[in-house]
């Protein structure tokens, strides 16, 4: 007979955290919260969405969710079939982990929304842009879009203008950082998020743990917008933070410990 195999001497599993960027982002927003989340010992993957961060892709090429979200979808189909993530999306990231979540349920042991979009089933209804979609109508003429399929069709990509980025989107973090996003913003595939739409016969992602990261100074998904997301469909936990839209910029050291503490709530050894 063999010898047992004392439970003690196995060394506890951290989580491995995926971390998905919003429109016009890319896996560099993540910087802060990376280095520490691995100083501390965890595993993190952050990830360029199609035409994001150093992906070479013109948006303005990219007209399906599947496309702009592959790279999220190759990285969790080459995932081993018994290791499971935590999947956290920031803004329209949220998109993306819910498309995850319906493709591979069995490798997500937790899914976070960080002042996401967070609808079951994407862009099905009316009432899912009224919630999901970001309204900046009160800043004026904010964007700047480009039109790839021709000046009389709806707009391939967009970006907000220069002049108006620490104001809407990092009013409350560090002027160093709103510097850096400035450089490294890219148009983000507006097309191509707003055909983001998920089977309505898919009831897997209920299987999935979700909790919600709500940003009470958030000037671009508000928090109406957020609150009625969440009353739509309820994750297991909300927690709230003293934010602008960017928390990994603002609060990274809470940002950090709300993860964790998520992470914790379902039996990861912090």
């Amino acid at each position: 007979m063999g010898e047992e195999v004392n439970k003690a001497q196995i060394p506890p599993v951290k989580p491995h955290f995926v971390l998905v960027h919003g429109m016009s982002g890319g896996a560099w927003c993540w910087f802060k919260i990376r280095s520490l989340m691995e100083n501390s010992g965890y595993k993190v993957s952050c990830i360029d969405l199609k035409s994001a961060g150093i992906d070479p892709s013109d948006a303005n090429s990219i007209h399906s969710f599947d496309d702009y979200n592959k790279p999220l979808i190759d990285f969790m189909s080459a995932l081993p079939h018994d290791e499971q993530v935590i999947l956290v999306g920031h803004s329209a990231g949220g998109l993306s982990i819910t498309q995850a979540t319906h493709k591979f349920a069995k490798k997500i042991r937790l899914a976070v929304y960080v002042a996401a979009t967070m609808l079951k089933h994407g862009f099905c209804a009316d009432q899912d842009a009224k919630d999901g979609v970001p309204d900046l109508s009160q800043f004026g003429d904010v964007y700047a879009f480009r039109f790839g399929l021709g000046g009389n069709q709806p707009p391939t990509s967009a970006i907000v203008k220069k002049e108006f980025q620490r104001k809407i989107i990092y009013q409350m973090s560090p002027p160093e950082d709103s510097t850096l996003a400035a450089m490294l913003l890219k148009p983000g595939p507006v097309l191509a998020l707003k055909s983001a739409r998920f089977s309505q016969e898919n009831e897997s992602v209920e299987g999935v743990p979700r909790v919600c990261i709500k940003t009470l100074n958030d000037n671009v998904l508000k928090a109406e917008q957020q609150d009625a997301m969440i009353k739509r469909w309820p994750p297991s936990n909300v927690y709230v933070l003293e934010s602008d839209h960017s928390p990994f910029f603002s609060t990274p050291f809470l940002l950090f410990g709300l993860l964790v503490k998520a992470a914790a709530s379902i039996g990861y050894c912090i």
